[in-house]
């Protein structure tokens, strides 16, 4: 894999509140990664206004807000999403498969004519969760076998892909194809702390089990150097071949 192939994979997270700051690491590392995540923290304290400028800049964004609710507001806020020009955007596989298809339809009707609809993704299990937090909130099975059967639910809801720990991915390209697009967060560096995730793996491991975008948040942005961080992860990407093998 080329450096510009991995870059185009990366996703940064912007999780802050303050807007210069996020503003500042998106310019920083322009050309080290092919897309900046905008999640709850950022997008509450900034609005679309963030989103925009991002944009503005020539920016691919990835609109993390996991929209839950009932299908008629879903699919009121993925309208939103999509005129919003954001090229990803999630939702909860939890909300059921009425709700996800609710989120396909607002995205095809709020992209203008002409326009590239976003991606909608569903998110499976979240990567700070693991088997005994599952057991507690009563969902049945193992984090993989919930993983699976969400992640079937939306590909039939109409979904593009899902949000997985890349511990499922290598078990989600073999159920689901090679289509299906695989958003991984919980991505940490060979020998980094996992912080509070439960589920995290290397950039180059997660390359290897097939993800198509690897979401890496603290260890770029918290680095004292994030554009050395960020060319760190590449580099760690770069082992992988085109085929897939290191």
């Amino acid at each position: 894999m080329t450096r510009e192939e991995a870059a185009a994979r990366l996703v940064v997270a912007l999780d802050t509140a303050e807007r210069e700051r996020a503003l500042g690491l998106a310019r920083q590392l322009r050309g080290a990664a092919g897309m900046m995540k905008v999640g709850l923290e950022a997008f509450t304290a900034l609005g679309p206004a963030l989103v925009e400028e991002l944009l503005g800049a020539g920016m691919r964004v990835f609109l993390d807000l996991k929209l839950h609710d009932i299908p008629h507001t879903v699919e009121g806020a993925a309208a939103a999403c999509a005129r919003l020009g954001v090229s990803v955007f999630n939702v909860h596989a939890a909300g059921g498969p009425a709700m996800l298809g609710a989120a396909v339809a607002g995205a095809e009707a709020g992209t203008p004519p002409g326009g590239q609809r976003p991606l909608v993704l569903a998110v499976t299990v979240l990567t700070s969760l693991d088997d005994a937090a599952l057991e507690l909130l009563g969902v049945l099975g193992s984090a993989p076998e919930v993983v699976v059967r969400w992640a079937g639910m939306a590909r039939a809801a109409g979904c593009d892909g899902v949000v997985c720990s890349a511990q499922e991915a290598a078990l989600l390209r073999r159920e689901l194809g090679g289509d299906f697009v695989l958003l991984t967060p919980g991505i940490r560096p060979a020998g980094r702390d996992a912080g509070d995730q439960k589920r995290v793996v290397t950039p180059a491991a997660a390359i290897l089990a097939g993800a198509t975008y690897l979401v890496v948040g603290r260890p770029i942005t918290a680095a004292a150097d994030p554009l050395a961080a960020a060319e760190a992860i590449l580099a760690e990407m770069c082992v992988v071949d085109g085929a897939g093998e290191a």
